[in-house]
């Protein structure tokens, strides 16, 4: 069967691009694609085998996730309004902390407008538009469930002890001086690996903190940092500043800068946050860096915002692609907009 072929192409692919290089948004898409097709494939083994008993077991459940099917998603826009209200509290009012409630009534919102076009029937457009929203919908879920296997696999990195250099990527700073709890969790991250590689194997990495002056910054994050580091007990001399770079890419680029400056081959790691983990790799394979990461946990509740604004920034480093697609998308439904009219 051609689902079978699929499922297994699919996963191979997954495996061997995985094996060259696991910091890929293809590889998400790939496994996506796969773990469809194998769901496919073991639903189609379960029908073809003819035993009525496993057949009514089966019917059952598939029926039954079809029924749950507007409970889940009027659930989840309930969860994502809730944690929207939780970021505003204790994040404080800034519109990154508003998106878990803005998806939230938009899942809302998008049911009120599919019941309303139930009810007005033989609207050929108003059905042409909402498919078309459903379709834009549905694109954008799977490249978020491909980003969110990318993301869950990719917490699985083992590194060796043998790292010349730990990276460490900057976020803001409180009151202008004063390291956060979110980059001192990227910190003892990255203490916790040196130390651990102290123990086992005896070799000192150097520490490369990594971020600039923000405006409403008294000094660099890299200045911050480094003196987290020292108060944590870290030798100054392990300690290299990098303190012009202001986003993921800079901090990657300027980073692999200094490294090559130092000795022309070297073994580096990056620590961030769990969130921010996959979309990090991405930039320094973009850099040209051989790091991996190794991730800091963050509260439960910080997750689903800090996921829906690491999607976001992927989605925007290849906007081109989505561009393309999404216009092609919304070029044939209005085509079908404009049969529908003059057929009406």
């Amino acid at each position: 069967m051609v689902i079978y072929f699929l499922a297994g192409f699919f996963l191979l692919l997954f495996i061997v691009l995985s094996i060259i290089d696991r910091r890929r948004v293809s590889n998400g898409i790939f496994l996506t694609m796969a773990l469809f097709f194998l769901l496919l494939s073991l639903v189609y083994a379960i029908f073809s085998k003819g035993n009525e008993l496993i057949i009514s077991i089966m019917g059952t459940v598939l029926i039954l996730l079809v029924l749950l099917i507007p409970f889940f998603v009027i659930g989840l826009a309930t969860m994502l309004i809730v944690n929207g209200r939780i970021m505003l509290k204790r994040e404080g009012r800034k519109l990154a902390n508003m998106l878990p409630l803005f998806i939230g009534l938009g899942i809302i919102a998008l049911i009120i407008i599919w019941f309303g076009n139930i009810i007005q029937a033989n609207n050929q457009v108003l059905g042409i538009v909402i498919v078309f929203i459903v379709t834009l919908v549905g694109y954008f879920s799977f490249l978020f469930l491909s980003f969110l296997l990318s993301t869950f696999i990719y917490q699985y990195n083992f590194p060796r002890y043998n790292q010349d250099f730990l990276i460490v990527l900057g976020s803001g700073l409180i009151g202008g001086d004063r390291v956060p709890p979110l980059l001192a969790s990227r910190l003892d991250r990255a203490i916790a690996f040196y130390e651990k590689q102290l123990a086992k194997k005896g070799k000192r990495a150097t520490f490369i903190v990594s971020g600039g002056q923000g405006d409403n910054e008294i000094i660099s994050e890299a200045e911050a940092m480094r003196g987290y580091l020292i108060s944590k007990g870290i030798d100054e001399t392990f300690i290299i500043m990098e303190n012009k770079s202001v986003n993921t890419l800079q901090n990657m680029q300027f980073s692999k800068k200094k490294m090559d400056a130092i000795m022309p081959e070297y073994n580096s790691l990056f620590s961030t946050n769990n969130f921010h983990l996959f979309r990090a790799s991405l930039y320094a394979r973009k850099a040209g860096l051989k790091s991996q990461g190794i991730g800091a946990k963050t509260a439960l509740y910080y997750m689903p915002n800090a996921l829906i604004r690491e999607f976001i920034a992927t989605i925007f480093m290849y906007k081109k692609v989505h561009i393309i697609l999404v216009s092609l998308i919304t070029f044939f439904f209005a085509v079908l907009s404009v049969i529908g009219i003059s057929f009406g």
